[in-house]
């Protein structure tokens, strides 16, 4: 377990829970004028059950909140993978998260510290995250892709947060890239096959096959063996970060073409492995995308960087007292 923390003199929190499926974070900020300071978090390994996992997230954030007990909490933000209602506050089947059917995960805190607790998917919070704080701050239409084990976007559109009717916008690792490929999102050629963690591993590990390399096999199997060959200087990993950057740019183009965003935000793999991604993603996008829509818009690396899903968690409290004040003001009205 990991954890950090400064001193406590009066200030107000916002506590961030980023629920993984290998891997939780409980994380304390500072709110001051729309600006949150991380000040301190605890990581653990995601419990078995639902229930062990949100009693050791209370805990936790109990113990980050003693550290400061002249100061008030405001609300908690919960970032987890979908599908989920970020309205109703349940987690629903997420993939990574076997035996998390329907669970209420906001209640248990709301309870346990008499706060106010909003759900958000794990990309919108990103998204949220870097829009707020990072790379897409002062942006008003902004795509943020996760690209990490898996790929989805988190979509600002018009200076808000864009959810969809169920809180499914942004799947864009579902879409179809070539009619073969890797398999992401249950789906052979799809955008997250051949851009994720697990998607570039697959295709490593196929190719490594395809071509007889039985000794590559298992080092081109996960995306950080093929970036550990790259850095050797390993001809097929190299060529497999720029099959994979024509297919981010491919990816992208769409993106560009149906939202006309001013900055597309990338994170995690894109984060470390930019220098091999850029050149054949540009080629790409500069061929298939709108040359008035592309002209419009950049591509950048994440700017929070392995804070990202802390702050995530962070910018889902603060969004979510946003949301509500504004309710409550429309109500009056």
């Amino acid at each position: 377990m990991e954890s950090r923390c400064p001193g406590g003199e009066k200030m107000e929190y916002l506590a961030g829970i980023d629920i993984g499926g290998t891997k939780c974070s409980v994380s304390l900020g500072r709110a001051q004028g729309g600006q949150v300071e991380l000040l301190c978090r605890e990581k653990f390994p995601t419990p078995g059950t639902p229930r062990e996992a949100v009693e050791r997230m209370k805990d936790s954030l109990g113990r980050l909140l003693s550290s400061a007990p002249q100061n008030r909490l405001s609300a908690v933000g919960v970032s987890c993978g979908g599908p989920l209602s970020s309205e109703r506050g349940l987690i629903l089947s997420p993939p990574n998260l076997p035996g998390w059917d329907g669970i209420d995960i906001l209640t248990p805190f709301e309870k346990a510290f008499g706060v106010p607790a909003f759900l958000e998917n794990d990309a919108n919070a990103c998204a949220l995250a870097e829009w707020l704080w990072g790379a897409g701050k002062g942006t008003r239409n902004m795509v943020f892709l996760t690209f990490g084990t898996g790929l989805g976007a988190g979509l600002i559109l018009d200076g808000h947060l864009y959810r969809g009717a169920c809180d499914m916008a942004g799947e864009a690792g579902h879409i179809r890239l070539s009619q073969t490929g890797p398999v992401g999102f249950g789906k052979a050629g799809s955008f997250e096959g051949f851009c994720s963690g697990g998607g570039i591993g697959r295709m490593g590990r196929a190719l490594a096959e395809e071509r007889g390399l039985e000794e590559k096999r298992e080092l081109f199997s996960t995306a950080a063996g093929i970036a550990e060959a790259a850095d050797q200087g390993d001809e097929l990993a190299l060529e497999i970060f720029r099959r994979t950057g024509r297919m981010l740019g491919l990816g992208l183009s769409m993106l560009v073409d149906i939202l006309n965003p001013e900055l597309i935000v990338i994170g995690s793999i894109f984060l470390r492995q930019e220098k091999r991604l850029r050149t054949p993603m540009e080629e790409v996008l500069k061929r298939e995308a709108l040359p008035l829509s592309l002209a419009s818009c950049r591509v950048v690396p994440a700017g929070l960087g392995e804070e990202l899903g802390d702050y995530g968690a962070l910018s889902a409290a603060l969004n979510g007292l946003r949301e509500k004040k504004k309710n409550r003001y429309q109500e009056e009205a």
